[in-house]
C-alpha cells in the first residue's frame, strides 16, 4: 500500500461513526422510560419500608425504655399529674395560679429520657416542676434560668416519614405567661403520644357510655392524685395494650394526607408538640372524615383521619405504635374500632380478637 493513501475504513467503524438514527434513539429512550417507570416504584416502596422500619425501631426504644423504667420505679407515669401548692417545690411557680397548665409537671415521653441514653438531657428538666415554669424555661422567656440545651431535639422522638420542616413554636402560647407578642420559643418537637384514653364520640361507637375514658396505661382518672399503673395492673395483658402511637405532623393539623386549611374549625396549627408536653397525651375520638374544614366532625372512623388526637402516620396503610410488652407493628387504617378500643384499655376486659 502506498505510504501517503489512505486506508479504507471496515463497515464496523463506519457504522460506529453513523450512531444510532433518530427512531433508534427514541426507542431506546422509550426503553430508557419504561425501565425507570418500573423501578421507581420499587424503589419508592424500599425507601418507605426504611423509614417505617426506622419508626418501628424508635417505637420499640420507647417500649423498653418504659419497661425499664417500670421496673426501676414500680410503675409508669401517668398522662398528667397536678401538683398541690404544698406539693410544690420552693421556690414557688409564679404562673402556678394563672392556669392548671403551670401546676403539671413534663408527661410520659419527658420523663423517659433517663432511660433512652439521654441522662444528660433530663437534668436539665426539673421534674418536680412544670414546663411553664421559670426553672424549666430558657431565655428568650423573661426571666427563663434554665439552659438553652435544653431545646436539644431527640431524634429519637421524630418520625423519619414524616415530612420535614414541621415547626413546635411555643411563643403564642407562652404570651400568656410574659413572653412577648411575635417571640418565638422553638421546642423540639415528638411524633409519637402516649395513650390517654378515648373520647365520648369514638366511646358510643362501640356501644360504650357516652363519656371518656381514662384506663389507657397512662391514664389517670384523677390528676390531683395520679395513681401509677404498674404492669401488674394491666389486667388486659401487656400484648393486648398499647403504650405509644403515632400522631405525626405537629404541631401542623393534617387530614387525609394534605394540611388542613387556615379556614377550618381550629385553624391550621394544633399547640402540643414538644415531647415534654404532658398534652400531647390525647383521648381518641371517633371522627367522620367527611371534611378537612372541620376535621373533628363525630363519626366512628379511628385512623389515619387527622392528628388532633388520633392515630395518625404518613406511612401507606397505618400508623405504628408499640406496646407495654414492647412488640411493635402497623395499626392499619381498616382496624375496627372495636379492637382499637379494646386495645386502648388496659383493664376493660375487652377482646381483641380478629385484629
Amino acid at each position: 500500500m502506498h505510504p501517503l493513501r489512505p486506508r479504507a475504513r471496515s463497515a464496523s467503524v463506519d457504522g460506529a461513526i453513523a450512531g444510532f438514527t433518530l427512531v433508534e434513539l427514541l426507542v431506546v429512550l422509550g426503553i430508557v422510560g419504561t425501565l425507570v417507570g418500573m423501578l421507581l416504584p420499587a424503589v419508592q416502596g424500599a425507601r418507605e419500608a426504611a423509614r417505617r422500619g426506622a419508626c418501628g425501631n424508635n417505637l420499640r426504644q420507647l417500649g423498653l425504655a418504659i419497661a425499664n423504667q417500670e421496673a426501676a420505679t414500680g410503675s409508669v407515669p401517668t398522662w398528667r399529674q397536678e401538683l398541690s401548692l404544698a406539693e410544690y417545690p420552693s421556690p414557688a411557680n409564679p404562673f402556678y395560679g394563672i392556669h392548671s397548665y403551670a401546676r403539671s409537671p413534663l408527661g410520659p415521653l419527658g420523663r423517659l429520657l433517663p432511660y433512652l441514653e439521654e441522662a444528660t438531657l433530663a437534668s436539665l428538666f426539673d421534674n418536680r416542676r412544670a414546663l411553664v415554669d421559670p426553672v424549666n424555661l430558657s431565655p428568650p422567656f423573661p426571666g427563663g434560668l434554665a439552659s438553652p440545651a435544653s431545646r436539644t431535639p431527640v431524634p429519637l422522638f421524630v418520625c423519619p416519614a414524616t415530612p420535614s420542616g414541621i415547626p413546635a413554636d411555643y411563643g403564642r402560647y407562652l404570651m400568656a405567661y410574659g413572653l412577648p407578642d411575635g417571640v418565638s420559643y422553638p421546642l423540639p418537637r415528638a411524633d409519637y403520644a402516649p395513650l390517654r384514653g378515648i373520647d365520648a364520640t369514638l366511646a358510643v361507637c362501640v356501644g360504650l357510655p357516652s363519656v371518656p375514658t381514662s384506663n389507657s396505661l397512662f391514664g389517670a382518672e384523677d390528676v390531683a392524685t395520679a395513681r401509677r399503673v404498674r404492669f401488674r395492673d394491666v389486667t388486659d395483658g401487656l400484648s393486648k395494650t398499647l403504650c405509644f402511637i403515632e400522631e405525626a405532623g405537629r404541631q401542623q393539623r393534617w387530614f387525609k394526607g394534605r394540611r388542613v386549611p387556615a379556614n377550618a374549625a381550629g385553624g391550621e396549627w394544633l399547640t402540643a408538640a414538644f415531647y415534654g408536653d404532658f398534652t400531647l397525651a390525647r383521648l381518641t375520638r371517633g371522627l367522620s372524615g367527611a371534611t378537612d374544614l372541620d376535621p373533628k366532625q363525630p363519626g366512628c372512623a379511628v385512623i389515619n383521619i387527622a392528628n388532633d388526637d388520633n392515630p395518625y402516620a404518613f406511612h401507606a396503610g397505618g400508623a405504628m405504635t408499640v406496646r407495654a410488652d414492647g412488640a411493635v407493628g402497623l395499626l392499619a387504617d381498616s382496624t375496627d374500632n372495636r379492637v382499637y378500643v379494646a386495645l386502648v384499655s388496659r383493664d376493660g376486659g375487652e377482646s381483641d380478637a380478629g385484629e
